[in-house]
C-alpha cells in the first residue's frame, strides 16, 4: 500500500519532496525550490500516519532511505546534496522547467 501511495504521488506531481518537517536538509531543499518559484508538493513523513511505511517503500524503490527524497518529472533525483549540486551545475532549473514546475521563460516580445 505504501509503495503504491508513493508511486501515485510521484506520478501525479511534477516535483515531490518526501520530507520530515524537522529535518534541516529537507528545509534547505524546500527553500531552494521556493526561491526558484517551482511548484512542488512536500510529503512530511513525520506527519503522515503511514510515514514510516512510505519511507521504507521509498528505500526499497530508490535505494535511498534518508530524507529529503526528491523526484522531478517522475525521476528520482536524490537528497539535499544531489539537488544542490544540480543547482550549482545549472541543471536544476532546466529539469524543473522540463517537468512543468517552472514556467519556461519566454523571450521579450516588445516591438
Amino acid at each position: 500500500m505504501a509503495m503504491q501511495k508513493a508511486k501515485e504521488i510521484v506520478s501525479t506531481n511534477a516535483v515531490v519532496v518526501f520530507s520530515k518537517s524537522y529535518c534541516p536538509f529537507c528545509v534547505k531543499v524546500k527553500e531552494l525550490l521556493q526561491q526558484l518559484g517551482a511548484k512542488f508538493i512536500a510529503i512530511e513523513l513525520d506527519k503522515e500516519s503511514d510515514g514510516s511505511q512510505v519511507q521504507s517503500a521509498l528505500a526499497e524503490w530508490t535505494g535511498q532511505r534518508t530524507v529529503p527524497n526528491v523526484f522531478i518529472g517522475e525521476k528520482h533525483i536524490g537528497g539535499c546534496d544531489a539537488v544542490t549540486k544540480l543547482h550549482s551545475d545549472g541543471k536544476l532549473v532546466p529539469l524543473l522547467t522540463e517537468a512543468g514546475a517552472i514556467a519556461a521563460k519566454t523571450g521579450s516580445t516588445s516591438a
